[in-house]
């Protein structure tokens, strides 16, 4: 039988991050605290952290259990409020898988609409690569999965994808780059330093088969995971990168960059996928109905 004593100890270290905080957050030994996480691995017969270094990271398999783990402890303190105050009403879940090259700006703009309804809704986000949202959605542990791509045809999985929205594409760089590439755009681009997403966004294919048809050979100075780390090492003056224009002003005010060139013959298209046609989630219908 699961013991949650010392599943509460799991998932106290997985939450802060390390065994030394959370041992003085629960007033308790660093060698009780590990030795109970231990005796919860032999009991599940698995493994939950790695060391990395000096700390701890989830496994796959204890990313899974931190998951259950998050679900039981947040009932269990639904129940309490409920037994101690009198009746509570609990608002709806919606659990979102959120492709990680999503632009987080962009992220929050799709599901907006859901946070918007008359009835209550506790978002649940999470952020990994697609093949293994999609995984997760099959068997119903989310309801919606945001990506940039619609479905792949080549996974044995019934899903929907429903286009959210599409937008062109504006390029950014630093002021002292802009005077250096903007006239001309976008000849200016031959030769020049940019940041582009990495071969896992369907962006990476659409940009470089535009900047072939213009016959332009800028630089590549930097392949990314994460928009957002691209958008820094712009910001930083290493680069000319691309974001959807429908942020074009935020992107500029945030990182303090500017536009040096927009056009539409490159779309950015954002997809919300589901493994029901016509879903009775009332934050699904909510994104898919909206227009952005």
């Amino acid at each position: 039988m699961l013991n949650y004593k010392q599943l509460h100890y799991f998932w106290r270290v997985a939450r802060s991050g390390s065994i030394a905080r959370a041992s003085e957050q629960l007033d308790l030994a660093p060698q009780t605290l590990s030795g109970q996480i231990g005796l919860l691995e032999n009991s599940l017969k698995t493994t939950l952290f790695r060391r990395v270094g000096r700390g701890l990271e989830l496994t796959e398999t204890g990313r899974l259990a931190l998951s259950y783990a998050e679900e039981i402890f947040e009932i269990g303190a639904e129940m309490e409020q409920a037994l101690s105050g009198g009746t509570v009403k609990l608002p709806t879940q919606f659990r979102v898988g959120i492709a990680d090259v999503m632009p987080k700006s962009i992220v929050y703009k799709l599901l907006a609409p859901a946070m918007s309804l008359a009835e209550p809704i506790k978002i649940i986000c999470k952020e990994d690569k697609l093949e293994r949202l999609l995984a997760d959605l099959v068997i119903h542990r989310l309801d919606l999965v945001l990506s940039d791509r619609p479905m792949p045809a080549d996974i044995n999985i019934k899903g929907y994808s429903h286009k959210l929205v599409e937008c062109g594409v504006s390029f950014f760089a630093t002021p002292t780059l802009a005077k250096q590439y903007s006239k001309d755009f976008p000849t200016s681009l031959n030769q020049a330093p940019l940041l582009v997403p990495n071969l896992d966004t369907a962006m990476r294919g659409r940009l470089i088969r535009w900047l072939d048809m213009q016959r332009i050979r800028p630089r590549i100075v930097g392949e990314f995971d994460d928009s957002a780390l691209m958008k820094a090492f712009g910001q930083a003056g290493i680069g000319i990168f691309t974001a959807p224009t429908m942020i074009a002003d935020e992107v500029e005010h945030q990182h303090g960059v500017v536009s040096i060139g927009q056009t539409n013959e490159i779309l950015e298209r954002f997809y919300a996928i589901s493994v029901e046609r016509r879903s009775s989630h009332p934050a699904v219908i909510a994104i898919n109905s909206a227009s952005i």
